[in-house]
């Protein structure tokens, strides 16, 4: 057993983790984490570092393709997957290091094993002792005082096709592919999916997306779902709406999967399915508490991300809300400083920007004009296209389909929500971020002067265009 107790053990090293780790340490708090794995958790080694390094090579990769539509010709250029693997993989140790260094420097303690919340005993009169396993069959135990949970989330499989991590491929499984396939079947128009779609068809892989649903992306706005949707289909990839697929229709031979689609057999050498995620709740002590889980298994957590046991909060993939490594990393930082009487604020999920890392980029904020109608709002949207922005049209010269949405209450001129589609849009968002932080109008943000030529103009027009005021558009 270890000899001190620990203000506060947190279950889990990656985003949500190691961000609230460094925050409790700030506040003068003595604290241990335990990860089984690597210190980053799934966003640094096997989400969105690797894969946004990834697409940053497709980003240049189609640059080059279209070189020409600049000005520039380009010939005998090829792709070089073994380069592009080994810069990911340089990016993954550089910022895995740094995440190490930040641990030592803030004096934390890491515990490199298996944890499990261990009930009440004559350690502790409360549940929460964490019990630590390693791999040597060793165990320890750590007393404490409070416990964050930060365990994450882990691709799930469709219940009639489990990963064989060959041919039918996990999110984490296609990250270790040595070779890229010529043929590459997704099953999910998701977020994870949709940037899968997008690097790989730049790279060459014919890309074919199955989705369930009606369409894809459906949390973000019918219109930029089709926006990108065009984009992609011109690039080749193929795509199945509202295509439920059953066992029947699917075979797998040493080639690779067979697929029925419109009564017509397909061949695929690779099948990623990327349906979703499911939180890491089991096995880690659950039951030794007072702890309720959703039906999906997350854990119930309140507004400040405490549990039923209330020196037990939790926050990050494993709670269901927004599986985004930013907003992990908020409900960790929020769960700390309630645990430790700092009276933070708490989250506002429509205040919290998510973004689509594919070519074009999406990024939104708050409600779409669907959701805001389907919720009874009376909304009004207001658009302005990137094309009407010069240095959007230099960044782009072959899509200038992008736009940028704003969604107001017409009942109060509130913002609602804020979408778009376009180059460097995931910058961008966190401006409306910063403005919906601090309750901005749109006469503030068409008031705002913004640089020219900058893509931010795009901002100060839509601000502008629901005053009447607009002079691009």
């Amino acid at each position: 057993m270890s000899e001190e107790k620990y203000d506060l053990v947190i279950l889990g090293g990656g985003t949500a983790g190691y961000v609230s780790a460094i925050r409790a340490s700030q506040l003068g708090k003595k604290v241990a984490l335990v990860e089984q794995s690597l210190l980053g958790g799934t966003c640094l080694h096997k989400g969105c570092i690797p894969t946004k390094a990834l697409l940053k090579s497709a980003e240049v990769m189609r640059t080059i393709s279209n070189a020409t539509d600049y000005g520039v010709d380009v010939e005998d250029f090829k792709l070089n997957y073994s380069r592009i693997k080994s810069r990911k993989n340089d990016i993954v140790k550089q910022m895995f290091n740094g995440v190490t260094q930040l641990m030592e420097h803030n004096k934390i303690d890491v515990f490199n094993g298996t944890g499990r919340i261990l009930g009440p005993s004559i350690f502790s009169p409360q549940s929460g002792t964490i019990s630590v396993e390693f791999e040597n069959g060793e165990s320890e135990l750590i007393p404490n005082n409070n416990v964050l949970i930060a365990t994450g989330s882990q691709p799930m499989p469709l219940p009639f096709l489990p990963f064989d991590h060959d041919i039918v491929l996990s999110s984490d499984d296609i990250l270790k592919l040595e070779m890229l396939p010529k043929s590459l079947v997704i099953i999910g128009g998701g977020v994870i999916g949709l940037e899968f779609a997008s690097l790989l068809t730049d790279f060459g892989v014919k890309v074919t997306v199955i989705e369930a649903g009606e369409r894809i992306l459906p949390t973000e706005s019918k219109s930029i779902a089709n926006t990108l949707k065009n984009d992609l289909t011109q690039r080749g990839v193929k795509f199945h709406e509202n295509t439920q697929l059953s066992e029947s229709q699917i075979s797998i031979d040493d080639s690779g999967i067979n697929i029925l689609l419109n009564d017509e057999t397909t061949h695929f050498e690779k099948c990623l399915v990327a349906i979703g995620r499911k939180p890491n709740t089991d096995d880690i002590g659950l039951n030794n508490t007072k702890i309720q889980l959703s039906a999906a298994n997350h854990i119930i957590v309140n507004e400040f991300q405490q549990t039923e046991d209330k020196h037990i909060y939790a926050a990050g993939d494993c709670i269901g809300k927004l599986q985004l490594a930013h907003v992990g990393s908020k409900e960790g930082t929020t769960a700390i400083e309630h645990m430790f009487d700092e009276a933070p604020l708490p989250l506002n999920y429509d205040k919290m920007p998510k973004c689509v890392y594919t070519q074009p980029e999406i990024a939104s904020i708050g409600q779409n004009l669907e959701q805001a109608k389907s919720n009874n709002v009376n909304a009004k949207a207001f658009k302005v296209p990137f094309k009407a922005i010069g240095k959007a049209v230099i960044e782009n010269v072959t899509n200038q389909n992008g736009f940028c949405e704003i969604v107001i209450n017409q009942d109060n001129d509130t913002v609602l929500g804020l979408n778009m589609i376009g180059p460097h849009v995931t910058e961008l968002i966190n401006e409306v971020s910063l403005m919906q932080f601090m309750n901005g109008s749109t006469l503030e943000l068409g008031l705002t002067t913004h640089a020219h030529p900058s893509l931010s103009e795009v901002l100060m027009e839509l601000g502008l265009k629901v005053e009447n005021r607009s002079i691009h558009v």
